[in-house]
């Protein structure tokens, strides 16, 4: 997958780790939407190099979606607790 790909996946995984995860987020939307799409590369990284899974070129495998998705929710979990307070 190319670069596009990878954003388009983090833009979709973003909003998925959203629906999955709602609540208010310190950074809103756009916040929200970058943590997604860091999100999906993390987890892809990590996917391929910790657990064995090479990414495939394929965009709608499930295993990279399900990378894309853990990954954006664990920058997103993390994200709330570092800066969950700083907006009232």
């Amino acid at each position: 997958m190319g670069i596009i790909s990878w954003i388009i996946l983090g833009l979709l995984a973003g909003a998925i780790a959203k629906f999955l995860l709602p609540g208010r987020d310190p950074g809103g939307f756009i916040g929200t939407t970058l943590i997604g799409v860091a999100g999906a590369f993390t987890g892809g990284w990590i996917s391929a190099r910790w657990l064995d899974h090479p990414i495939t070129k394929d965009f709608y495998d499930g295993a990279t979606w399900a990378a894309a998705i853990g990954g954006s929710l664990a920058l997103l979990i993390a994200y709330r607790i570092l800066f969950g307070n700083s907006r009232n």
